[in-house]
């Protein structure tokens, strides 16, 4: 592998685990601030609000200046957010904390995926995107485990400490490789876009395939991630597990998105971009609505295993077709369809919140699976007469 890619999926693999640390936290964190797990979501919503919203920032600033240098300032504010979020003194810092590392965030992982679409055919794009997203998978499995482990034997604000550390050594490699290679003969990042950032963001938000791929994919991350964030907090109140086998449990999700990533080559010469979304869907579908019915926690690792596998199969298929949205600025492009996802997302755990306060998880939880369902259709429909030939 490129060593340049090597040093962004690093510091993918760190922001996998900075992203789903709270997956197995919440319920330690509601009882540390003596709230709800409604109330203490706000600190998931806050990380990946501020996710979603500053992609208008990061992706110009890599179309201009540099995908590496760019995600290189990214990991500084992650390592800055990181060490307030250790001394957080409530509630309401915590999550002000949480927002400004996912200002930082925001940077790491959409920027690097354009870098990977400047250097790479569409033909070998998926599977380079399935290697990529590995070790944000690796990391996704991580973070709940190790913040799981630590609440349980020490304390939540530990894993903060950690990425602290972690990402203040990434900062300085990225800079260094980033020095290395900047007057490089290799170096194969697009140059400049010669338009305004805002007429590129107009020119992707009024094309109808880009408005169908960001409108999807909001969706999803409303409907996906947004229950995901309380399936911690479900297996407490239903099985009353540790911290620290919740956060194993969970790591289960990621795991199913690594065996989908080992096994995309010879899948995609089987099923296509139809077949991948198609299985993603039916996948997800029976996720959500066996979910209530399951009591036992191994059954609940192995469906997350599933649901992991489900899901990525929908979703690197949508990231996919980002990197071709616009490709003459991609690096916006692709902080758009982030932004999309993130800002679902935000909406998506305050809206559920409020649906398991309302109606209970088994109802929620099922109508996230029909909800998903109907979604995963209607994209199949257009992306029938928008498949491209790879």
């Amino acid at each position: 592998m490129n060593f340049r890619f090597i040093v962004l999926a690093s510091a993918a693999f760190l922001s996998g685990a900075n992203l789903r640390v709270f997956d197995s936290l919440l319920p330690n964190i509601a009882a540390e601030f003596n709230t709800s797990h409604a109330t203490a979501a706000v600190v998931v919503a806050a990380f990946t609000l501020a996710y979603g919203l500053f992609q208008v920032i990061y992706g110009p600033l890599g179309d201009q200046h540099g995908r590496i240098k760019t995600v290189s300032v990214a990991t500084a504010i992650v390592a800055i957010g990181s060490l307030g979020s250790a001394f957080a003194k409530d509630l309401e810092w915590l999550a002000a904390l949480r927002f400004l590392t996912g200002i930082g965030a925001a940077g790491i992982i959409p920027v690097s995926l354009a870098w990977i679409g400047d250097q790479t055919s569409y033909k070998n794009r998926q599977a380079s995107l399935g290697n990529f997203i590995s070790f944000i998978l690796l990391g996704q499995i991580l973070g709940p485990s190790l913040g799981g482990a630590l609440a349980e034997l020490s304390s939540w604000r530990s894993i903060f400490y950690f990425f602290s550390i972690a990402f203040f050594i990434m900062t300085v490699a990225l800079i260094a490789v980033d020095q290395k290679y900047r007057a490089s003969p290799l170096d194969n990042e697009l140059p400049p876009s010669a338009n305004h950032p805002l007429r590129n963001y107009l020119n992707i938000l009024k094309d109808p395939w880009c408005q169908t791929v960001l409108v999807v994919v909001h969706l999803e991350g409303a409907l996906f991630y947004g229950s995901f964030a309380f399936i911690g907090a479900w297996i407490k109140t239903e099985l009353n597990l540790d911290y620290m086998t919740i956060g194993l449990l969970l790591s289960g999700f990621g795991l199913g998105g690594v065996l989908y990533t080992i096994s995309i080559r010879k899948l995609q010469t089987i099923m296509g971009e139809v077949g991948f979304v198609m299985t993603g869907i039916l996948v997800l579908f029976l996720f959500f609505t066996c979910l209530p019915i399951i009591h036992s926690a191994t059954l609940i690792g192995i469906w997350c295993i599933l649901g992991g596998f489900g899901f990525y199969m929908l979703h690197n298929t949508l990231q996919t077709k980002a990197t071709e949205m616009y490709p003459q600025a991609r690096g916006t492009a692709i902080s758009v369809f982030a932004m999309s996802l993130f800002s679902g997302q935000a909406v998506g755990t305050i809206a559920f919140g409020i649906l398991t306060t309302l109606y209970g998880y088994t109802v929620s939880f099922i109508s996230i699976g029909f909800c998903l369902l109907t979604l995963g259709l209607f994209f199949i429909k257009k992306l029938r007469v928008n498949l491209r030939p790879i």
